[in-house]
C-alpha cells in the first residue's frame, strides 16, 4: 500500500500467537486500511493498520475493496 509505517492491531497479534510459537495459524483473514498519521513530528503522512477479521470458513472468499466512512 506504499506506506513504510505498518501497525498491527492487538487482536491480530493475539490471534497469531494464540497457538504458540510452533503452531502458527495457517490462514488469517486480515483487513488493511491506510490512515493519516496524527503525529505531527512523523516523517510519513500515512500508515497502514492491519486488523483481524474473524471468519468461520475460508471457502469462496475473495478480495474486496471497502471504502470506509471513518
Amino acid at each position: 500500500m506504499n506506506t513504510e509505517d505498518v501497525r498491527i492491531d492487538t487482536r491480530l497479534n493475539k490471534y497469531v500467537w494464540s497457538k504458540g510459537i510452533k503452531n502458527v495459524p495457517i490462514r488469517v483473514r486480515v483487513r488493511l486500511s491506510r490512515r493519516r498519521n496524527e503525529d505531527e513530528d512523523s516523517v510519513h503522512k500515512l500508515y497502514t493498520l492491519c486488523t483481524y477479521v474473524p471468519c468461520t470458513t475460508f471457502k469462496g472468499l475473495t478480495n474486496v475493496n471497502v471504502d470506509s466512512e471513518e
